[in-house]
């Protein structure tokens, strides 16, 4: 039988992602605001935010700010984490209907996921993880 052997060293990876056409996102979250865009021809919005509308060919998009309020569409705990995630807790991930229209996906920042119901009223903010960087997660309201 052959033995195996395990290395238990640590791998940290930093990646860098060109991000200049949707920068206006970042700064956006760095000053509390979630930033969508809306295509000028059809008036969709997306979020993520996307620089060309899929539907509007040659289309140009505008900067919109979403206001948070959301109504829980669907969620799933998870138990079972990728590597990346290994040292958070158990967390849920949901899907909120933006009052705007547009749906986000995001984790659900709830003690009890008992208390988790389809329809309830959910608020987007922006939050700073590990003090490295912003990102946004869904609160109860």
């Amino acid at each position: 039988m052959d033995e195996i052997f395990f290395d238990r060293r640590s791998l940290e990876l930093k990646y860098q992602i060109p991000v200049g056409r949707i920068s206006e996102f970042f700064r956006g979250l760095e000053k509390g605001k979630i930033m969508a865009t809306k295509c000028k021809d059809c008036n969709e919005i997306f979020f993520p935010p996307q620089v060309n509308c899929p539907n509007c060919p040659g289309s140009e998009v505008e900067w919109v700010e979403l206001d948070g309020d959301a109504t829980l569409e669907t969620f799933t705990v998870i138990n079972v984490k990728p590597t990346s995630f290994s040292r958070y807790p158990d967390y849920v991930v949901a899907i909120g209907k933006m009052k705007e229209g547009v749906k986000v996906l995001s984790w659900l920042n709830i003690e009890d996921p008992k208390k988790i119901r389809i329809g309830m009223n959910i608020r987007l903010k922006v939050v700073k993880r590990e003090e490295e960087y912003y990102t946004y997660e869904f609160f109860v309201e």
